[in-house]
């Protein structure tokens, strides 16, 4: 219970309300008028740490939305089953002066093919 109290001094003892500073003397609960001492509240500090999945949760987000992750296609034939499509991404992999490096994959067999 003495933890408790620790680290719950700013609000009601009652209702659990936040209390507020009314004056210098006293913070007040404004929802049943409990008052405390302000020496009882003076010198402690909170610490809260914040996380982003609190936050999500807070405004009701999920952490992953649902759908279907669609790569960019460009028409091309596969050496290996004859289909005319490849998904491709492409990634920074050599140092910033030179091109990117394409990472293509056949729609049908998953074959992959790299261009640099």
């Amino acid at each position: 219970m003495a933890r408790s109290r620790d680290r719950d001094f700013l609000f009601c003892d009652f209702c659990g309300t936040m209390l507020t500073l009314s004056s210098v003397k006293f913070a007040k609960c404004p929802l049943c008028n409990f008052k405390r001492s302000t020496k009882d509240i003076a010198g402690k500090e909170i610490k809260y740490r914040v996380t982003a999945q609190d936050i999500r949760r807070e405004l009701g987000m999920s952490t992953f939305e649902e759908g279907e992750l669609k790569l960019a296609t460009i028409a091309r034939k596969c050496e290996k089953c004859g289909n005319n499509e490849f998904e491709y991404t492409r990634k920074q992999m050599r140092s910033a002066d030179e091109g990117q490096t394409t990472f293509l994959t056949c729609t049908k067999c998953r074959d992959t093919i790299t261009e640099n």
